[in-house]
């Protein structure tokens, strides 16, 4: 991981306290894309033996906002970033341990120029959740804004 970006993964883990009970491990980040594992724990399974569909959907929310955190970092003393929609695919039945791939989908540099001009910019993370072997289990893309602080 990142030197410069290791304080990302410290600060979910104290600000979203579901990040440090479910087990999410941050392996990769910077500003434009992190990677969260998370172990196969038997309580987070569903009827099948593979990890809970919300449990996925978490896994890759979290590595959404990690993404944001790190491209926005410099903004969020001026705005707070808030999920406006997620729409998930599962693709193939989840056994075992997870990795999710979150990927900003445009230029930071954009979104922050939509907050300065006064809107409230939002931003697309997309996500790829696959199991042990590599194989993609799930897609997600999760819709984020930037939403101003009251002066």
């Amino acid at each position: 991981m990142s030197t410069e970006y290791a304080w990302v993964a410290d600060a979910m883990k104290q600000s979203v306290p579901w990040v440090s009970t479910a087990g999410v491990e941050f392996t990769e980040v910077a500003a434009d894309r992190v990677v969260c594992t998370l172990p196969d724990v038997e309580s987070q399974r569903n009827h099948v033996g593979g990890p809970h569909a919300a449990v996925m959907f978490g896994l890759a929310e979290t590595a959404s906002g990690a993404v944001g955190l790190a491209a926005f970092n410099q903004v969020m003393s001026r705005a707070t970033p808030l999920v406006v929609k997620s729409e998930i695919q599962y693709k193939k039945l989840a056994l075992g341990a997870l990795t999710a791939e979150a990927v900003l989908t445009r230029p930071a540099a954009e979104v922050v120029a939509e907050l300065e001009a006064g809107t409230r910019p939002e931003f697309t993370v997309a996500c790829t959740i696959t199991n042990a072997e590599g194989v993609t289990t799930a897609l997600m893309d999760v819709v984020w804004t930037l939403k101003p602080n009251k002066q």
